[in-house]
């Protein structure tokens, strides 16, 4: 039996015959209420001091920068609970019981193990348990207080930030357009940010009155007026919808998310209520339909552009003529996601098949994956030929143009066929000043 006295905690702890090996764990919380608290490394510089006055035998350091409030979700410290069970060590030093645990279930397993005697001691800055019920019994209300604490802190957070809303206050950081005062008698406050608010404005009276497109607003905003947010960025495509949408710019929040409370915000708004209105009927006629509402047409998403590496898109045209005819042609032209200047141009469809009939002659057909199955398709048709016909002539492959049946199914072929036989040519395929190329 040894007795110490540390602080003003008098303990006696029970060594067992083998000497207790520790683990020095230390923690630093991001909870908002320990930013205050010892950085690991001070945590690690007391208690290694007290360790030396004491004579604990140290084995290893561990070091966490994760919250305790939720049950398993730090890595080091499951590591510890493991060590501790295989026998590693049979002893933790760590600044205070509310670095073990926040939550009942951490805690649980840290009295399992003392249970089960495979954790021996307990020791902090100012106090020490072993296994015994009165120690136990003080290190579960220690940690259980921490928890309380964690507990009251979010439903008073809670309570705060319903205040705030109700008092049309944004408690989060405004979106572009508005900043924060910097004051603590303003606090949650937003104003409008003279450098961007203008543009902001000027953004939706361009999509909403001028009738331009979200994209074309955005390359405006991006190349000819450098606009930055406060974190000194560009606005990416989607954020840029984002902001079309976000209707904190009239004067309305929704706060949380998705919640669907909507609260009169107090601060003073950038644009109207009808021209957000405006905004979002004109937004929803430019939206593409859904992939699986969409048309497709053969020569996409098999192509790039040769100047700038974007995709390639199509669009249909109709030209009605007065004795009623109707002809259709479709365009292909680049997506311009990389570049929204690039000059790649648009190609008519018959004229893109001509150039690829053309490039087919000079292609080495019997290396296509896809010669297999032309042939196959080919020596099927004149079998049919020749069952019409009644004839009994025998079909070699020598005899079958492979070549032309693939000019075929460019003109004829159905959109899958036209993309699979492109697929198989194993080449990458680039539309560059309307002239197509394959390599």
């Amino acid at each position: 039996m040894e007795t110490r006295t540390i602080g003003k905690i008098h303990s006696t702890v029970t060594l067992s015959e083998v000497r207790v090996k520790y683990c020095l764990y230390a923690r630093k919380s991001t909870e908002s209420d320990e930013m205050q608290a010892l950085s690991i490394d001070s945590q690690i510089k007391e208690m290694q001091a007290i360790a030396e006055r004491l004579g604990l035998y140290v084995v290893e350091v561990k070091r966490e920068s994760h919250s305790a409030k939720a049950s398993g979700q730090r890595p080091v410290y499951k590591q510890l609970l493991q060590d501790i069970d295989q026998g590693k060590f049979n002893g933790v030093l760590t600044w205070a019981p509310d670095r073990l645990s926040r939550n009942a279930g951490d805690l649980g397993s840290l009295v399992d193990l003392m249970d089960q005697r495979k954790l021996i001691h307990i020791q902090t800055y100012g106090q020490t348990f072993s296994n015994s019920p009165n120690e136990k019994f003080l290190l579960m209300i220690l940690c259980s207080q921490a928890k309380l604490e964690n507990d009251n802190k979010s439903i008073n957070v809670k309570r705060g930030l319903r205040a705030r809303v109700e008092m049309g206050l944004w408690p989060c950081r405004p979106p572009t357009g508005y900043t924060k005062f910097k004051r603590m008698d303003q606090k949650c406050e937003s104003i409008i940010d003279k450098d961007r608010a203008p543009l902001i404005k000027q953004m939706f009276e361009k999509v909403g009155y001028d009738g331009w497109s979200g994209r074309k607003v955005w390359g405006w905003l991006k190349d000819d007026k450098d606009f930055k947010t406060e974190n000194n960025i560009h606005l990416s495509l989607g954020n840029f919808y984002r902001l079309l949408q976000n209707h904190f710019y009239y004067g309305r929040f929704e706060f949380p998310k998705s919640s669907g409370n909507w609260y009169n915000g107090s601060h003073t708004p950038i644009i109207t209520k009808e021209l957000f209105d405006l905004v979002q009927e004109k937004i929803k006629s430019q939206i593409f339909e859904p992939k699986s509402e969409q048309k497709e047409f053969a020569f996409t998403r098999i192509m790039i552009c040769g100047l700038c590496g974007s995709g390639i898109t199509a669009d249909e045209k109709f030209k009605h003529q007065q004795n009623g005819n109707v002809h259709r042609y479709v365009y292909y032209k680049c997506t311009r996601t990389r570049d929204q200047n690039c000059a790649c141009g648009f190609i008519n469809e018959e004229d893109l098949v001509e150039q690829l009939k053309d490039l087919i002659d000079d292609l080495n057909i019997q290396v296509v994956p896809m010669k297999e199955r032309i042939t196959n398709e080919v020596r099927r048709f004149k079998l049919f030929q020749q069952m019409l016909l009644g004839t009994k002539v025998q079909v070699a492959v020598k005899d079958i143009d492979i070549r032309n049946y693939a000019k075929f199914i460019l003109v004829e072929g159905s959109t899958e066929e036209k993309r699979e036989f492109l697929r198989c040519l194993n080449s990458k395929i680039t539309l560059k000043n309307k002239v197509i190329t394959i390599s």
